[in-house]
């Protein structure tokens, strides 16, 4: 990469490891910079949480009813197969821009989770299900004792698959619908005036918010494991 931005002309076209290093030093002190992180990691995250607890509430449903699990496996697999991109202009024609991201990135996320936690339930011990209604233990210690250890790490690795997905997807919608003050835009208007150091300096910036999230959430997730493992 530093060999062919040193060719001249080069750097239009590709910046090298320290001219992105630079501008994304230059950017850190100015207030637009927080703003089109906080806005792009408050909506796409906001998306990963909601569709985390509607796909989590969907499987606890689906686990037990066959004809929801039916229901539900069309749009799943549509939601799948279909590419991104057709989902995010589709979205535009009944969504405010603003709101596009959060409905993309949670729209990408239900499917990694909801099949993972739906696995996990589907996999419960039935012998401690079995041992739990004959003790009449009641409904909430059955499911912090039995579900969650037994469910955790299924949608452990869901969630971490789907905290990538939910920041490239919510990235994609941002740079198509162009909400002002996301990192969206400014990937966008990098990209019109061939500011290639810029485009390069917010692109590790998704990188390093989707690196600490997915830190952070997933420590949660450990934490709440460790908690239900006792």
């Amino acid at each position: 990469m530093a060999l062919a931005a040193a060719v001249p002309g080069g750097g239009l076209l590709l910046a090298s490891p320290v001219q992105a290093a630079l501008r994304l030093f230059q950017l850190l002190p100015s207030a637009a910079f927080w703003q089109a992180a906080g806005n792009s990691s408050l909506r796409i995250f906001g998306g990963f949480l909601l569709s985390c607890a509607l796909a989590a509430l969907l499987a606890a449903l689906a686990a037990g009813r066959p004809w929801l699990r039916d229901l539900l496996a069309p749009p799943v697999a549509a939601v799948k197969a279909v590419p991104v991109a057709s989902f995010i202009i589709l979205a535009l024609v009944w969504l405010d821009s603003r709101s596009l991201s959060l409905f993309i990135s949670a729209l990408m996320v239900f499917p990694p989770v909801y099949l993972n936690v739906l696995e996990g339930l589907c996999r419960t011990d039935r012998k401690l299900l079995e041992l739990a209604r004959v003790y009449r233990i009641p409904l909430r210690r059955r499911i912090w004792g039995i579900y969650v250890p037994q469910v955790l790490p299924y949608f452990r690795s869901a969630a971490s698959l789907a905290l990538g997905l939910c920041w490239k997807a919510g990235a994609a919608a941002e740079v198509i619908g162009l909400p002002a003050g996301t990192i969206g835009e400014r990937l966008y208007t990098a990209k019109i005036y061939l500011q290639t150091p810029d485009l390069f300096a917010w692109t590790a910036v998704i990188l390093i918010l989707a690196a600490v999230f997915e830190r952070l959430f997933l420590a949660a997730v450990d934490l709440l494991a460790g908690k239900a493992g006792r």
